[in-house]
């Protein structure tokens, strides 16, 4: 089955994970039953820690603090799904409530 990425893009908040709604939470929660259940999988997901915690490394070998783009969205955290096609993949990305982001769906290069 070919695998997408799902990114997950949302506007850091102060108090990070202890600030997202307990509705928000449930349903990401609650996601890994409803994408088993199209006949999809969940190859692996991952929160990530606060973009202040991230470090650029820009050419030549620089090391910037933080993450390379200015934006108001960061990378919150991402799914790994293999699906039948980007249409289920993209049904599984809808899935996911966002607060104040976006969900972007990206196929994989095969292995």
């Amino acid at each position: 089955m070919p695998r997408y990425a799902i990114l997950i893009y949302e506007k850091e908040t102060p108090g990070g994970v202890a600030d997202i709604p307990p509705d928000v939470m449930e349903a990401n929660l609650s996601a890994g039953e409803k994408i088993a259940a199209m006949g999809a999988r969940v190859v692996h997901e991952q929160g990530l820690q606060p973009s202040a915690t991230a470090r650029t490394i820009r050419k030549g070998g620089v090391v910037t603090d933080g993450p390379f783009l200015e934006t108001k969205e960061v990378i919150a955290g991402f799914f790994v799904v293999e699906a039948a096609d980007l249409d289920q993949a993209i049904e599984i990305g809808r899935l996911l409530p966002i607060m104040d982001g976006a969900v972007e769906v990206r196929p994989l290069l095969a292995e």
